[in-house]
């Protein structure tokens, strides 16, 4: 199929991050620029994020983060599930063709130097293709266990992609790194109930925990706060972080100079969940985030951690 594709050519009409990512590149510095400039201004906190990573790095994050930004809005930028599709096919298409050696369009010329450097496997990245694809097919899941499946492919190769960039590849710091990505995207869903469904059409909280808690689709759409709900809110929040307590095992496991990074997330996550609990899991009326004084508390928490290890190194684990 990649053979069937001119892919110096871009399908019309594409979200303006899309436009500006599958553009033809002049050459690699004018690709890394596009993908810079995708992430420092579609990621309100990416630009401290990034500063705060090593040098090495940056770039590599900034490839990788427009790759995933990129298939979100073919996803949900687009306003018509066929041809958000079509689209997600062609970019499947690109992908491969990346891993191929063939890339012309400013994000695989850029990511494929990242592909090369840190001899990433394809697969994260056609499971987040699929995820998005899946949102155009599956606005609605029954069990808890079929949510966590959707995150597998949505949230789980993010962490894998950030451990390669950081230079691990075993099995077990995977396996912890998804705890955390799916504890984040599970976190993401409890606090965009009622934007899901208004602005995608889409319910993630479980129909069986919907029905032990009585609480209908009705009730959601209409945004009415009951106990019923507050209850089930906060059951899925409590159920939630245990995934993040699971997960944050991953911190030790790694080197100094991206650990206080990579917490951050998972602090920002957990953050989250405390707002949730603060306005009573009321989630329908008020969406739930942080105030810039949060946001500054966890960041300054990150910078002294990255401060820290550019000062010390741990024996024994990789910086």
């Amino acid at each position: 199929m990649c053979q069937t594709i001119t892919l110096n050519k871009v399908s019309d009409p594409l979200p303006p991050t899309a436009l500006q990512a599958l553009a033809p590149a002049a050459d690699i510095a004018a690709a890394e620029a596009v993908t810079r400039q995708l992430a420092h201004s579609h990621y309100e906190n990416f630009s401290v994020v990034s500063v705060l990573l090593p040098k090495r790095l940056r770039q590599d994050f900034c490839n990788i983060y427009a790759f995933c930004r990129v298939a979100d809005d073919l996803g949900d930028e687009v306003g018509d599930r066929d041809e958000s599709l079509r689209l997600l096919e062609q970019f499947r298409d690109r992908t491969t063709a990346c891993f191929a050696g063939e890339a012309s369009t400013a994000l695989f010329v850029a990511l494929a130097g990242t592909i090369r450097k840190y001899d990433i496997p394809i697969d994260p990245f056609l499971n987040l293709i699929e995820a998005f694809e899946q949102d155009q097919r599956i606005t609605r899941y029954e069990t808890f266990g079929q949510v966590v499946d959707y995150c597998r492919r949505s949230a789980d190769p993010v962490g894998r992609l950030v451990l390669y960039l950081c230079g691990y590849r075993d099995q077990p710091r995977q396996w912890l790194s998804d705890k955390i990505c799916t504890a984040l995207q599970l976190t993401n869903f409890w606090q965009d109930v009622r934007r899901d469904i208004l602005e995608r059409d889409r319910i993630y909280l479980p129909a069986d925990s919907m029905k032990q808690f009585s609480v209908d689709e009705a009730q959601i759409r209409e945004g009415r706060i009951d106990q019923h709900y507050r209850d089930l809110i906060h059951f899925e929040v409590d159920r939630t972080a245990t995934w993040f307590d699971e997960g944050e095992a991953l911190l030790p496991l790694l080197g100094r100079s991206v650990r206080p990074q990579i917490s951050l997330f998972a602090k920002g996550g957990r953050a989250i969940l405390q707002a949730i609990r603060h306005q009573n899991y009321d989630t329908l009326t008020v969406r739930p985030s942080l105030r810039k004084w949060q946001k500054g508390r966890l960041i300054a928490s990150a910078l002294v951690g990255y401060l820290s290890g550019c000062c010390v190194r741990q024996p024994g684990v990789a910086s």
